[in-house]
């Protein structure tokens, strides 16, 4: 057993003395939470075509806390007020949504979600990068989730 053990100490010593500092966490880009926020408004068309209104809530919930997240780390960037310009372009989009799901009214639901569509092109032409358009999904983002409720 005191063999075991010191061969064990003889193995692992050299990694615990030559480990280094923890290098600086990882911070997600403010591209990494638009793609996600992309993903979830795709997520968000198709369980409200589904009229699956408790995914159709949670989608807007992590849209809303995703941009939040956003606008934290990202209130300016490369000169912008990257937070003012998603509060202004989806805030009243996102209410309207929650409106809709509440009323679990169809028709309300995808002028909502065409107003959101709208609000994050606004964004990206304001931002000067109006070559990212987001449109109403064609088929869904995932196979190995069921929309329906």
């Amino acid at each position: 057993m005191r063999r075991l053990i010191v061969a064990m100490l003889c193995v692992l010593a050299p990694m615990v003395v030559g480990a280094q500092p923890a290098k600086e966490s990882y911070a997600p880009g403010l591209g990494e939470f638009m793609t996600a926020t992309q993903l979830r408004h795709a997520k968000l068309w198709f369980a409200g075509q589904a009229k699956n209104w408790d995914l159709a809530g949670y989608e807007i919930d992590e849209i809303k806390e995703g941009l939040e997240d956003a606008a934290k780390q990202f209130p300016t960037h490369d000169g912008l007020a990257i937070a003012k310009m998603i509060k202004t372009h989806t805030e009243a989009p996102l209410d309207d949504l929650e409106k809709a799901v509440e009323a679990k009214g169809s028709a309300r639901f995808a002028a909502a979600f065409d107003k959101l569509t709208k609000g994050c092109n606004a964004c990206h032409t304001e931002a000067k990068k109006a070559f990212i358009k987001i449109q109403r999904p064609s088929t869904p983002p995932v196979s190995n989730q069921a929309f329906r409720p």
